[in-house]
């Protein structure tokens, strides 16, 4: 079977993609598999480059990847490919929208603001909801461009900066707690991972970084587990996942679960976190790409 392994891009993560790709080149079944790198380096490459491909195994963050954008494109020319389908991938890439489907399915989440311009902040709004806030561009990822605000005066300049990378910015209510991150693979929960920064939030270098934050799998209270649990489950169906996403969440200080966000095309590094919650699991990388690629490949693309 020729794999392609897509990475790159033309988002804010195409150096983070470029890694995932990597990463999953140098863990993946070659007895298996003919590995193809596939390097989108414009927009075209998506179809100049993947013709001749069985399977199209995504590394893609951010725009144009996680977006739904290429998950069209390969079901237009019959490539079968990892991971969620166009409308989920659109859906969760906008967190605008995401919480707006968690919040229709009765699923906890913190209460935030979706803005398209300055002129639209409702600074009574913003207080009503409580400082500090968090001001990040609605369909980023990597926390590219997420600031912590604590007070009114500082509002205006994060959502412009915001905007440099996105056309809409959300403002969201601070969560003082600890993170969580919960990867279910088929509508199975796979083992939690508790993230602890060192700094005030799980920023970019953090994430990104061998030892930027500490990430370890974590057994939670039983109550919490279930209650955790049974959100993940909900949000992944809530949403119209396909084979696997990264749910995360935040348990406030009284142990109350809120999601953030959830990832569609979670990271592949050395230090992602699905990789090191399979190996929990039980998978090495190597069979968890097997399983991704098996999974996918069982999943129903009408076109």
């Amino acid at each position: 079977m020729k794999v392609g392994v897509i990475m790159g891009g033309i988002s804010s993560e195409r150096e983070i993609s470029l890694k995932s790709g990597k990463s999953i080149i140098e863990n993946i079944d070659k007895n298996k598999y003919e590995v193809i790198p596939v390097v989108i380096d414009e927009k075209v490459d998506i179809i100049n480059k993947v013709k001749d491909l069985d399977f199209a195994l995504l590394a893609l963050h951010g725009k144009f990847g996680e977006d739904g954008t290429v998950q069209s494109v390969l079901q237009t020319l019959d490539i079968p490919y990892s991971g969620c389908g166009p409308l989920t991938s659109a859906l969760c890439m906008d967190k605008d929208l995401t919480k707006t489907v968690l919040e229709a399915n009765g699923i906890r989440t913190a209460r935030w603001l979706n803005v398209k311009s300055v002129e639209e902040i409702d600074y009574e709004a913003i207080e009503n909801i409580g400082y500090p806030v968090f001001i990040k561009p609605t369909n980023g990822g990597s926390s590219v461009a997420t600031f912590k605000i604590y007070d009114k005066e500082k509002v205006q300049e994060a959502v412009e900066e915001g905007l440099k990378w996105d056309t809409e910015v959300m403002i969201e209510e601070f969560i003082d707690g600890n993170e969580i991150t919960c990867p279910v693979f088929d509508n199975k929960l796979f083992p939690v991972i508790a993230i602890k920064p060192k700094s005030d939030f799980f920023d970019y270098t953090q994430k990104y970084s061998e030892n930027g934050a500490d990430e370890v799998l974590v057994e939670l209270e039983e109550d919490l587990y279930k209650e955790v649990k049974e959100m993940a489950l909900k949000t992944y169906k809530a949403l119209k996942c396909e084979v696997y996403s990264r749910i995360d969440m935040i348990v406030n200080k009284e142990g109350t679960p809120y999601i953030l966000e959830v990832n569609t095309l979670p990271g592949m590094t050395a230090a992602s976190l699905f990789p090191k919650s399979a190996k929990g699991e039980g998978y090495s990388f190597s069979e968890f790409l097997d399983l991704i690629i098996e999974t996918s490949l069982k999943v129903n693309r009408a076109v």
